[in-house]
């Protein structure tokens, strides 16, 4: 599976939407399984933090992903976002 972390110390200077836009693209790379297999937790968890860097697009695919979720898978993609909202 294809994994895309950010580490760049420049990262946190960008703007949020640039930053939001991001963290959409990754999302979406799961939700879609563009270069890596799909991941609806992984997709999720980039979703989930690009809204809250204020993507409303973004928090428009997580409302609709998290229709078609389990609620461990639910509850696992919420863990892992709010994991690294902490780490960065």
């Amino acid at each position: 599976m294809a994994r895309f972390e950010i580490f760049e110390a420049g990262f946190g200077a960008m703007g949020s939407t640039a930053q939001a836009d991001i963290l959409l693209e990754l999302g979406m790379m799961y939700a879609t399984g563009r270069d890596c297999e799909v991941d609806v937790v992984a997709a999720h968890k980039w979703f989930n933090i690009a809204a809250i860097k204020g993507s409303a697009r973004a928090a428009e695919l997580r409302s609709e992903l998290s229709g078609s979720m389990s609620k461990l898978d639910l509850v696992k993609a919420l863990r892992e976002a709010r994991e690294w909202m902490t780490m960065h």
